[in-house]
């Protein structure tokens, strides 16, 4: 081993290891002018070479919180109520004497310990309150609070005494704080002493060169740090594109290959587009305020198709349909809501252009009053599409639906009927996920005459919408929704551009 083995802290740690044999970081410190990071660094890289080593012991401490304090000077609550009361009480009589909170306390405790039991709103003490092993804990860390003077003591508990379960109550109950320490004693090996004792020149070290050095005449006779070419190189993470936001990139991509135009709509929305043109009925489940965001604004009906919606929903109108029968309120319909779904963007866009051909799309966000859990939040992006042309089918719709999934990665994909108020006939896309089985991604249909008719549509509307997220998890591996949208950089780093989108 030669002496350029070791780098000049490594050598000072070293030294001062063989003056003390076995030391705390404060001592090396001391002794050695480094701080304490770079000694530990040291130290552990001594540790790798064999000339030194390093011990940790794990201890924890334990004190009183504020309220422990406060309680080692008057009691515990169901103590203080004991040593209060000589006989049947009533709680209401405990609650004039002490405040609701504590009384509230105590009586839950009193039952446990079995001091005192409660019938008809009368507490009753039964047998002996002796000193139990929660208040000699207390009394004993406040008294050697006072004792150690100062204003946050901490102390080390027999383990015979911290494993007891009076000790997890006091934590429970917040009145004891715990705290975990981890000291490191280092130790100089018989090898390192043995270095050390053939003697350690400490030399300048340069660690980076630089034109000036290079400039200099004796750059040759310095000594330069080595490189460790076998030491892992820290990781570098180059700026991309969420994971989530990369999938809608994709999904948008395939459309526009396929021919279609992206639209865009409003977020806050009237019920008459995003319910009524949509041959939803006015007390459907879906409008009421556990489903639906609603706002305190009103938008006026479009008088264009007023007359033609109220018709279609009392009585079908020209559509042949009976309807859905009693009356059609537009005082409901001018309600404004968070859309529910895109397709209210869609319906409109249909409206304003209701000469075929046309083939649209629109992958936005939509708002439902859903409780938040592993499938479910109030927001969620949705992927809209329509087709209107002369002689569209059912067939070409599933056409659509079946191109769009395998260019997503998806290899089989099948068909079930489904309903929907909207659409008939209707269909439920899945697609085959190993491990999971078949999986369900959406709806989509033809659009109903009692929708087209009243908008002045007359050629068929091929109708789809899907759940974006829900391909999300599934492209994605995961297993909770709200992690698409939890900033965890850890995971986003280490996502691979490719992998699964």
């Amino acid at each position: 081993m030669t002496d350029y083995d070791l780098t000049n802290n490594e050598k000072k740690v070293l030294l001062a290891l063989n003056e003390l044999e076995t030391a705390e970081l404060k001592d090396i410190v001391e002794i050695s002018d480094l701080n304490s990071d770079a000694s530990m660094q040291a130290a552990f890289l001594l540790e790798e070479k064999g000339l030194a080593e390093v011990v940790e012991e794990s201890f924890e401490l334990y004190g009183l919180s504020e309220e422990g304090k406060e309680y080692a000077e008057s009691g515990l609550p169901e103590r203080q109520i004991i040593d209060k009361i000589s006989g049947e009480t009533p709680l209401e009589d405990l609650r004039a004497l002490f405040s609701p909170q504590l009384v509230g306390i105590a009586t839950g405790w009193l039952l446990k310990k079995k001091w005192a039991k409660i019938e008809d709103g009368i507490l009753i003490p039964v047998g002996d309150a002796p000193i139990g092993r929660d208040e000699e804990i207390i009394s004993d860390l406040y008294e050697n609070s006072l004792e150690s003077n100062t204003s946050d003591p901490a102390f080390e508990l027999p383990p015979e005494i911290a494993s007891d379960k009076v000790v997890s109550d006091l934590l429970k109950r917040k009145l004891l704080e715990k705290e975990e320490y981890t000291t490191r004693n280092i130790l100089i090996t018989a090898a390192g002493k043995a270095y050390a004792d053939q003697g350690i020149e400490i030399t300048e070290e340069i660690a980076q060169i630089t034109p000036e050095l290079l400039k200099s005449d004796d750059w040759e006779n310095k000594y330069y740090r080595p490189y460790k070419v076998q030491k892992p190189v820290k990781p570098i993470y180059g700026a991309k594109t969420h994971p989530y936001q990369r999938l809608i990139d994709q999904m948008r991509q395939i459309f526009l290959e396929m021919g279609f135009t992206e639209i865009k709509g409003d977020i806050i929305q009237s019920s008459f587009w995003n319910f009524d043109a949509l041959f939803q009925p006015q007390d459907h489940p879906a409008r009421e305020m556990q489903d639906t965001f609603h706002l305190e604004t009103r938008s006026e009906t479009p008088e264009k198709y007023a007359d033609k919606i109220r018709a279609v929903h009392e009585n079908g109108g020209e559509t042949g349909s009976c309807g859905w029968g009693g009356r059609w309120s537009s005082d409901i319909a001018e309600k404004n809501v968070l859309r529910t779904h895109t397709t209210s963007v869609t319906v409109k866009y249909l409206a304003d252009n209701p000469v075929g051909p046309v083939k649209a799309f629109c992958i936005d966000r939509a708002y439902r009053r859903e409780t938040i859990d592993p499938t479910h939040t109030p927001e969620f992006e949705q992927l809209e599409g329509v087709v209107m042309d002369k002689d569209m089918s059912f067939a070409d719709l599933l056409g659509f639906l079946k191109e769009f999934y395998n260019r997503m990665g998806f290899e089989e994909v099948r068909f079930r009927p489904g309903y929907f108020p909207y659409t008939e006939p209707s269909v439920e896309p899945e697609v085959w996920i190993d491990g999971l089985g078949w999986v369900e991604l959406g709806g989509a249909g033809v659009f109903r005459k009692e929708v087209t008719t009243p908008l002045g549509i007359t050629e068929p509307v091929l109708a789809w919408g899907l759940g974006v997220s829900r391909v999300a998890m599934l492209k994605l591996g995961l297993k909770d929704l709200r992690e698409l949208y939890q900033s965890d950089i850890d995971w986003l780093r280490k996502s691979e551009i490719g992998k699964g989108i």
